[in-house]
This record gives structure tokens, C-alpha cells and sequence, in this order.
């Protein structure tokens, strides 16, 4: 059984992928490759989807983690906290519809709904591993 401490870095790190997944997926498809980019959307959202099991596993047994600093990296971390939150609610919903559409071969919507979904999953994914940064690593004591 993995330790409850374990499963913000095990976050981390499927964030870490994740993004990692889409990056290879967006410059397989600007490259034409399809089914590359078939493979690595694929991988991106099923790290995706363990992410969201894990990070729901902690945070029903976990306590609450307040950033401890104040002052202008408070602010900042609240800041990419706050666009990290509302933009992470989205990313389930339009990550299940660009899949969705890809797999029905309806590549003219996906396309249209992809434009939107690639930078906001991209995003979520990069500012889910500086909060983690930021609270576990830069300002422990």
C-alpha cells in the first residue's frame, strides 16, 4: 500500500507526465504523425485520470496544506493556485469531449475543441507541479 505522504509527489510526477504527454502529442500532430499523436493524447489523459484518483485518495484522508510564507510569494502562489482551480475544474469536461470527438472521428469539432483544451490541460498540468514545488519543497522547514 502506498503511503498517504507519498501521493503529492506520485501527483507530481503524473502531472509531470501528463504534460509531458501532451507536449509529444501537439508536435506529433502539427508533424502529421496521427496515430503518434493518437497514442500520446491517450497516455496524457489516462495520467490524467490516475492524477484524479490519487489526488481525490489524499485529499479525503488528508488534512488541509496552507502555504506557510506570507507576503509577495503568498500572493503569488494564491495566484497560480486560484487560475490552476478554476481552469482545472474545465479540463475533465473538455478533455472527455476532445476524446470523445477523436474517437468518433469527428475530427472538424475535435479540432475546433482541442485549440481550447490543449492550452488549458497544458497549463493545469505545468501550474499542478509548481504548487506542488512551492508547498512541499521551497519553503519546508
Amino acid at each position: 500500500m502506498i503511503p498517504l505522504s507519498a501521493l503529492p509527489t506520485i501527483n507530481a510526477v503524473l502531472n509531470s507526465l501528463s504534460a509531458i504527454f501532451l507536449t509529444i502529442g501537439y508536435i506529433c500532430i502539427r508533424r502529421k504523425k496521427i496515430s503518434v499523436h493518437r497514442f500520446f493524447m491517450v497516455a496524457a489523459f489516462s495520467t490524467s485520470v490516475l492524477f484524479l484518483i490519487s489526488y481525490v485518495t489524499y485529499h479525503l484522508q488528508a488534512k488541509i496544506t496552507k502555504f506557510p510564507e506570507v507576503g509577495w510569494v503568498k500572493t503569488l502562489y494564491l495566484s497560480i493556485l486560484l487560475t490552476h482551480t478554476v481552469l482545472a475544474a474545465a479540463v475533465p469536461f473538455l478533455a472527455i469531449i476532445t476524446l470523445t470527438l477523436a474517437l468518433r472521428q469527428r475530427y472538424e469539432k475535435h479540432r475546433k475543441i482541442a485549440r481550447w483544451t490543449f492550452p488549458i490541460w497544458l497549463y493545469v498540468s505545468v501550474t499542478a507541479v509548481i504548487i506542488y514545488v512551492m508547498l512541499y519543497h521551497l519553503y519546508r522547514v
